[in-house]
């Protein structure tokens, strides 16, 4: 079955689930309006069907190589990319000043959720260069702003992050690479960087590499770490490309998925670069991409979850065993819970967006808080969604799933990266529970209240709904109350994973609730919500007693106990 791009779901989440009318109204965002958001839309998913997904397969198949020294990118990557560049896509939430369309963040949401349903290798390069473009517009000087933002926001050059080295991965601080003056502005880059998205490729124009290093005066740790801008090709001062930077692909990994985006390990000697942001702040600046990244990462889990979904609800229709298989009760519960969990990991990822968004135009403390509360969270369950839908859609293929020629694998295999790059699933649980707990819960405790204030208004119309969703977000409040009230972070992070999932849980029954009422409690995304709410949500209270089980039995399981 050809994938179809979701904008219809796009279209209800934002008129009725995430309040995108309140982005809408802002000064900032005033663009933005039903009209401009439905042409985007549609344009993007005419590219997305007809262009970037019929590369999907090849791309798995056939992926990146490294041929003397140069990237080959897999067949059609490139025009593909270009076109991409050429419809000004890369640069939706770009600020105008430099080229881009000034759009929200929420619009670049939707754009990356298609491209990782079509085609996720693909969809890293533009991924990472948008995140470059806010880095940049964030911390750069305008020299570097004026230089590198206008060719990233065509796609004429594209970017990539460079943290991770072979003795420092989730440790950034213990990372060793170095930057020595020049002594006319510029840095001399040494050092070696391993799993770098897109480190290369053969689409034509620059590589853009932000890179962490340490200058000479450098503390030890995070502290001494500093970000610089540093090109394949050093730009000429009309933005032309110059001569070849000192670096190079060493070589590309050989991956379980994702073959068709290039992972490099990139070797820098002396390589000339930039300064980004102050001296020695180089986390401050690289984590605006991060944030960014990480967001996107859970909306490439939510991609593929419904790449995953199409794929095999097209099978179970046509499959025969006693019947189409649709017919079956498992295979029904699957579909549905495929179903679900992308509406769900969707919804979450996009209410992030909002957030976002409503900051940016407002400057409002809480929207940040709220922005800031819900990036693990649509990091973690969107990538946590993917792989449970990916493999849902194996099963359903049965022994036809576990063949490569049907395709259903590699969407297992792709998404299995989500929860582990741009900080781990666990890592951003415990950003959860820790740095965005330090507030003493209020941003958690204004969402709840929200959670329930819905509840509430639903209970006349659909008691059998906000009921359980009334009472799972109480029973949420208590353990926020819990955790907080925890000094011991040990006991926080013991049981950090369960916690983010049972607030995931709750979160997505909430806005399955505002579907079904929305839609008045009759039609099929009620009958969708009531699968949720009465099979899935449920899941929330083993979730909030492991979270609250606190970290003793973890500790007292000895190391010479392991073995055994």
């Amino acid at each position: 079955m050809p994938f179809r791009a979701p904008t219809t779901d796009f279209r209800f989440i934002l008129d009725h689930v995430v309040g995108f009318a309140d982005v809408a109204a802002t000064d900032r965002y005033a663009d933005a309006t039903p009209e401009t958001v439905d042409a985007i839309l549609e344009e993007l998913g005419k590219l997305m069907e007809g262009v970037v997904a019929p590369l999907n397969r090849g791309g798995d198949v056939q992926g990146a190589v490294l041929e003397n020294g140069v990237v080959r990118s897999s067949p059609g990557f490139a025009e593909a990319f270009h076109a991409l560049g050429d419809g000004g896509w890369l640069g939706l939430s770009a600020s105008p000043e430099h080229g881009g369309m000034g759009l929200p963040q929420t619009m670049t949401v939707m754009f990356n959720d298609m491209m990782a349903a079509s085609c996720m290798s693909l969809g890293l390069n533009p991924l990472l260069t948008q995140g470059q473009i806010e880095a940049l517009e964030h911390h750069a000087s305008d020299e570097i702003k004026a230089m590198y933002i206008p060719k990233l926001v065509t796609g004429e050059w594209t970017g990539t992050m460079n943290l991770t080295e072979p003795q420092a991965g989730s440790d950034v601080g213990a990372l060793k690479s170095k930057a020595e003056p020049n002594g006319d502005g510029s840095y001399a880059i040494s050092g070696q960087k391993i799993y770098i998205t897109w480190g290369d490729h053969d689409f034509g124009g620059n590589v853009c590499h932000l890179v962490l290093a340490r200058l000479p005066d450098a503390v030890a740790g995070v502290k001494g770490i500093s970000l610089f801008m540093v090109p394949k090709f050093l730009p000429n001062a009309d933005g032309s490309l110059g001569e070849a930077n000192s670096l190079k692909v060493v070589s590309l990994e050989h991956k379980m998925g994702i073959h068709g985006s290039p992972t490099c390990v990139m070797q820098y000697d002396g390589a000339k670069g930039w300064l980004v942001g102050a001296p020695h702040k180089g986390m401050a600046a690289m984590f605006t991409m991060m944030n960014n990244a990480r967001l996107n990462v859970g909306v490439q889990g939510v991609g593929v979850a419904e790449a995953a979904y199409q794929h095999a609800l097209a099978y179970a229709k046509d499959r025969q065993q006693m019947g189409p298989i649709i017919q079956h009760a498992d295979v029904r519960r699957m579909l549905l819970t495929m179903k679900a969990e992308t509406f769900a990991s969707r919804a979450i990822a996009m209410a992030c967006g909002t957030a976002i968004d409503m900051a940016t135009a407002t400057g409002e403390p809480e929207w940040n808080a709220r922005a800031a509360l819900l990036t693990p969270i649509a990091k973690a369950f969107g990538s946590e969604a993917g792989m449970r839908v990916a493999e849902h859609g194996v099963q359903i293929f049965g022994g036809m799933g576990f063949i490569e020629e049907t395709g259903a694998a590699q969407y297992s295999r792709d998404v299995r990266i989500t929860a582990i790059y741009e900080g781990t699933n666990g890592i951003q649980a415990m950003d959860l529970v820790g740095r965005k707990m330090m507030d003493g819960g209020e941003a958690a405790f204004r969402l709840l209240d929200e959670i329930e204030a819905v509840a509430e208004a639903a209970r006349g119309s659909l008691p059998d709904l906000a009921a359980p969703v009334w009472e799972a977000s109480e029973s949420l409040r208590e353990a926020v109350e819990w955790l907080v009230s925890q000094s011991n972070m040990a006991e926080r992070f013991a049981g950090s994973v369960p916690f983010l999932m049972a607030f995931a849980r709750v979160l997505g029954a909430h806005y399955h609730l505002k579907a079904a009422m929305a839609e008045g409690g009759e039609g099929a995304r009620s009958k969708l919500a009531r699968f949720y709410i009465g099979r899935l949500l449920p899941e929330h209270a083993a979730f909030l007693e492991h979270a609250r089980a606190g970290a003793d039995d973890l500790y007292a399981f000895t190391l010479e106990d392991f073995p055994a």
